[in-house]
Formats: C-alpha cells, structure tokens, sequence
C-alpha cells in the first residue's frame, strides 16, 4: 500500500532539475520525460522512480515467466527493462556477439518512491513504512543547491573517442549479403544494426543525459541507472501500451532529416510522405505487428488507426502506424509483451527469420538497444518505449556505446542506408 500527497509547483523545469540531481543518491533510478510532447495517448508529463524495496533481476531463461510471477504477485507500481536478448526465450535463438556493456537480461523494481509530474502538480506516492518521509524528502528537493552539487561533481566529459565496431566496407558486405536474403525469400525486411563505442571512458551519466535531452527532446526520453549501468535515451518511439482493455503500438520506419527552413522542412515532409521505400518499410512491419496482436487480441478487433503519419521532432521526421486492439480481462500483461517481443520494428519480417540473419551479421550484441524500457501500474496497464538513440553505459568497466540501425528491404541502396545510420546517430554523438 501507498501513501500520496499532491504538492503544487511553479517551474516545472527547476523542480526536474533538483529532483534528478537528488534522486543520484540511490542506486535504482528510472526518470521517464515525455517533454511535453503532445500525445493523443499520455498519461504523464514525467515519472520518477527510486530506490527498490524489492527487484528482479535475471537472465533470459524463463525471464518472462519469472516477470509474470513478480508482477502479479507485486501488485504494485514496477519499473525496468527488457533486453533484446529476451528473445532467446521467446524462441529458439541465442546472443553470441561481443558485449562490453553486460547488462543483467532483465531488470524490474518496485519503488520506495515515486513521484508523477503533471503541468503544475507533483504527486508523491511512497510505500507505507517510509511514508514519515515525503514531507522532509520534498523539502531537501525544495531545498537542493544545485549550483554546490555541480562544482564537486564532474560536468564536463572529456571529448569521447569514438570507434566504429563495423567498418563502412564491412557494413557494406553486410547489407549486400542481408539484400541476398531478400533477393532468396528468406525475409524481406530486416533491421540492421551497428555499434559505436569508447574503451577506457568515463562520463558523467545525469549531464550526459540532459545534452541528450536538450537537442532531441524526445517523446520517451529515459534516465535509468541501476547500480553501475545507466541508459540515456532520446527514443521516439512507443514499443506497447495497455490502457485498460486497450493495447495499442506505435511502431516507427521511414526517416528523413529536418531542414533549417520551415519550407525546407515541410517540402521534405511531403517527400517522406510520397517516398514509396520508406512507406513499404513502414507497411510490412505494421502488418507484423498486427499479426503479433493477433495472437491475444479480441477477434475482430486489430485495427490500423494510423497509417505512415508523419511525426516531427528536433532531428528527423519519422512515419510512424499506430495499431490498437481490445483484449480480454483473462489476458496477462506479460504475456502481451511476451507475444510481440522484440518488437517487430526493430526486428523485420517474417521476425524469427530476420532475427536469425541479424545475429549472424551483426558484430555487437545488441543487449537493452532496441530492448524495451518502462513501467507496469498495479491495475497492470503499462506503456514501454523501445530503447534507439540512446547513450548505454557501465561505469564499472568504462564503456559506453550507442547504436544505430535502419530496415533493409528490397529497394535499400547501402549507401543510402548507411548515411540514414549517421543521421540517427548524430545527437549521440554530438553530446560524447
């Protein structure tokens, strides 16, 4: 059970500022930012969570069911990841990559505190037994020096030396072969990834985040740390939401980059709106996430609401569906999750073969990029992003690493492809 109080605020932006910066002290965190963003499906402006009162943490071996005991049984407010890697439980397939971030596959907490933003109110929701806290807890925010936490703390990261794990030539071969595939029938849209990285850095993970957030302001923006690892994400994109009966995906594919005129800029709009590659991107993973929801869904009720709508933000236009259905009360939450994992915009089509192909030329595993990221209420709705443009990094062993991918289809030139991975991967590394 929860205690709450409701407390009215002035400067949203200072009162973000104070609580990020106090929230350090604990070792769980997960910052959820939709920046305002005007969403025809928010249910926040922001959410907090911090410092676990319980966690589950696991590899993918019978992950979603040990999920589904923990969330049913919690009953509560839960936030975390997902990795891609779970889909070594969702089918027979396995992760043999490089990985020099190894996050744990799977991370769920259950708050101690939790505070819900809206326009001009903060919701503080505590566990019972550290209720007695939320009148001091709000004060030391109220009362935070901000400018005494960032003298003794590092602002400043050095300049990051970034590599590539796959070359332009290799990337190259890697495409022609995946066209291959396609050109044989074995898939026919696949999303191909490549990662960036530093050996041997450190950075400060709460300034890393804002640079990030202050020239992407993103819809699903994250600030995670748990322990020693920390995702600091710009994503665009919604992976799945439950909002009672309803579930709902937003699946994005097709990208062009903004221009510095507002002409400019809505003359390439109408060109992504005409552009048949990127709509044919977009189509094929729409269908296949209606084939996921076909899976669970009430019959007759998938439904397209969106179909290739162009959506704007500070970097790139993005075409982005958006698929809903109605499920019953019978139905789990995890198991709706289970069901459309990994998310198919993040996979290709057909999933299971695309998936196959990803592994055997992708050079890095892939771990929580283009997993999921979110939380779990305790009627069990939920909403979960799908972790691109991100920043990953652990402290520990000083590696930090972005990636970027794009679909590969039929009509792909590589070079053209290859550039669309430079523009995603732009903001990253302006903030490194």
């Amino acid at each position: 059970m929860r205690t709450s109080k409701i407390f009215s605020v002035q400067d949203n932006s200072l009162i973000i500022s104070k609580i990020l910066a106090w929230a350090q002290q604990f070792q769980e965190i997960l910052w959820l930012d939709s920046n305002k963003y005007p969403q025809k499906y928010g249910n926040y402006n922001a959410i907090l969570a911090v410092d676990a009162f319980t966690a589950i943490k696991t590899d993918y071996h019978n992950a979603f069911s040990k999920l589904e005991e923990y969330q049913t049984t919690t009953k509560d407010w839960l936030f975390g990841y997902v990795t891609y890697d779970l889909k070594n439980d969702v089918e027979r397939l396995s992760s043999n990559n490089f990985d020099g971030l190894n996050f744990p596959d799977l991370y769920f907490f259950q708050p101690k505190k939790l505070f819900l933003f809206s326009e001009n109110e903060v919701e503080m929701h505590y566990l019972n037994y550290v209720a007695d806290e939320i009148e001091s807890d709000w004060l030391d925010i109220l009362n935070f020096d901000l400018k005494s936490n960032s003298e003794t703390s590092n602002t400043e990261n050095k300049k990051v030396k970034i590599k590539l794990r796959t070359t332009k030539d290799e990337y190259a071969k890697k495409v022609s072969e995946m066209l291959k595939h396609i050109e044989r029938g074995d898939i026919y849209e696949a999303n191909f990834c490549q990662e960036f990285y530093a050996e041997n850095t450190k950075i400060n993970p709460l300034e890393t985040y804002y640079k990030l957030n202050e020239i992407s302001k993103a819809p699903f923006a994250t600030y995670l740390k748990i322990g020693s690892h920390y995702a600091l994400s710009a994503s665009p994109e919604r992976y799945i939401q439950k909002m009672g009966n309803t579930v709902l995906s937003q699946p994005i594919k097709g990208t062009s980059k903004r221009a510095k005129t507002v002409l400019k800029d809505e003359q390439l709009i109408a060109k992504l709106n005409l552009n048949s590659k990127e709509r044919s991107e977009n189509i094929m993973i729409t269908d296949l996430v209606r084939n996921d929801f076909s899976k669970f869904a009430e019959k007759g009720s998938v439904k397209v609401e969106e179909l290739c709508k162009v959506y704007t933000f500070m970097q790139v236009h993005q075409l982005i569906s958006t698929v809903i259905c109605e499920v019953s009360e019978s139905v789990s939450p995890v198991s709706i999750i289970r069901n459309t994992f990994p998310m198919g915009s993040m996979t290709g089509a057909p999933k299971i073969s695309a998936m196959k192909i990803i592994e055997k030329l992708e050079d890095a595993k892939r771990g929580l990029y283009s997993g999921t990221i979110g939380y779990f209420k305790p009627n069990g709705n939920f909403d979960f992003n799908v972790v691109i443009r991100s920043i990953l990094y652990n402290e520990t062993n000083e590696y930090v690493s972005f990636s970027v991918g794009g679909a590969i289809t039929a009509k792909s030139k590589v070079e053209e492809e290859y550039q669309e991975c430079l523009l995603k991967a732009k903001a990253m590394k302006m903030v490194l």
